[in-house]
């Protein structure tokens, strides 16, 4: 298994993927809003999303868990 963290603190604007989505490498996972900009985060491994951790408007930091792929 292997995490996927907000590589910088802010708020989630979007999620892009749900529980049992299959991901690539690059995969957009979330958005996270961070001093007015915007930052894809993205997945860095190929697998399938078994929890998500965050949703739209959750608050997040720098290094902080947003989903699980398999």
């Amino acid at each position: 298994m292997k995490e996927v963290v907000s590589t910088v603190g802010g708020r989630v604007i979007a999620c892009h993927v749900a529980v049992g989505d299959a991901v690539q490498e690059g995969t957009e996972i979330a958005t996270v809003e961070s001093m007015k900009m915007e930052i894809p985060v993205e997945s860095e491994v190929e697998g399938k999303i078994i929890e998500l951790l965050v949703r739209k408007g959750d608050e997040v930091e720098e290094g902080q868990r947003l989903a699980v792929v398999e």
